[in-house]
């Protein structure tokens, strides 16, 4: 049974994504291979950004991709969920 699911995106887009874990030394590293893994084009040098959170225990990056569709989009979402460093992704 297929389900057709209606997305308000049209692809390919920049689509920003948040993701928040623990400031560790490896997280950006580890964020940044999970998302080359779904989006092999992505340019780190211009596409990502990182702040600390104020008491500095957090890191929140913002990888902005080029998405080619709303499936590339959910298995991003679902291994950076799922990875054990990541806290949130927005």
């Amino acid at each position: 049974m297929s389900e057709e699911r209606t997305t308000l995106l049209e692809f390919p887009c920049e689509f920003p994504i948040k993701i928040m874990g623990a400031r560790v030394d490896d997280f950006a590293q580890v964020v940044l291979e999970v998302v080359l893994t779904h989006a092999p084009d992505f340019d780190p040098a211009s596409g990502m950004q990182m702040r600390p959170s104020a008491k500095g225990n957090y890191l929140s990056i913002t990888c902005t991709v080029t998405a080619t569709s709303q499936q590339q989009l959910d298995a991003l979402y679902r291994e950076l969920s799922s990875h054990p460093m990541v806290k949130v992704v927005l």
